[in-house]
């Protein structure tokens, strides 16, 4: 831990004054491999509430799902589903309706999907800052590969060029985070031909490895999130 420079003498008020940088935080990093969103859903309550009752420490849930689109609070969601239910049984896509923001995504394999429970409660309480860090958390990851993405202004995630590389949405509950982002690594993108990714339609999607030319082991990309991830937001893998 970095400590300022301590005074011995006692005669200087000025002197004798103490400053020392916060002890980043632990955070309980979970690497779950594939997970269907239903049990994904189901764990992210529990944690949320063991957060809110301080049971358990600031946790990040890595994982994948199978194919499933998820659809958010933003009014009108569905209709951002361009296949019709035959379609989407045949490819073995499920449809879940969340309580999370934003509009309908893909959520598959080759996808890495980070789902923060955090408490923002005291020195965090601002969401819009909290989204800034899940993005700028995306962008490092994509800049350690070479990929300069970047914000769009009026639209949250992260995107090369005009095409979003990784989505967010979250639910906040009494300052504890749920919910997150969805980054894509191989994913393999007709999947999001089934519908208007994030209701806009004028926009396009990419992964890491459409960028780079060549797939890229999950593993490794995870390795990456993590390190950005905890500097971005101060804590200490536990």
């Amino acid at each position: 831990m970095a400590r300022w420079p301590i005074s011995s003498c006692p005669t200087s008020r000025r002197a004798s004054r103490t400053s020392t940088r916060r002890r980043p935080e632990v955070i309980d990093v979970r690497r779950l491999g594939l997970v269907s969103y239903a049990e994904g859903l189901e764990l992210q309550r529990a944690l949320v509430d063991d957060r809110k009752a301080g049971r358990i420490p600031n946790t990040l849930l890595l994982l994948q799902h199978p194919h499933v689109l998820t659809i958010g609070v933003k009014k009108d969601g569905r209709q951002h589903i361009l296949a019709p239910a035959e379609v989407l049984a045949e490819r073995g896509v499920e449809v879940f309706e969340t309580g999370r923001g934003g509009d309908v995504t893909y959520h598959g394999p080759g996808q890495l999907v980070g789902y923060p429970i955090l408490n923002l409660d005291p020195d965090r309480r601002d969401v819009h800052k909290y989204v800034r860090d899940l993005e700028e958390v995306m962008m490092r990851v994509c800049a350690e590969y070479g990929v300069a993405a970047e914000r769009v202004k009026g639209m949250s995630g992260a995107w090369v060029g005009d095409a979003k590389i990784g989505a967010i949405g979250v639910r906040i509950s009494r300052w504890v985070t749920s919910h997150g982002l969805a980054f894509n690594v191989t994913t393999d993108l007709d999947f999001f031909n089934l519908i208007v990714p994030c209701g806009i339609a004028d926009k396009a999607v990419t992964s890491l490895a459409l960028q780079l030319g060549r797939p890229i082991p999950m593993a490794e990309v995870e390795d990456a999130f993590i390190r950005h991830f905890t500097g971005v937001f101060e804590h200490s893998p536990g």
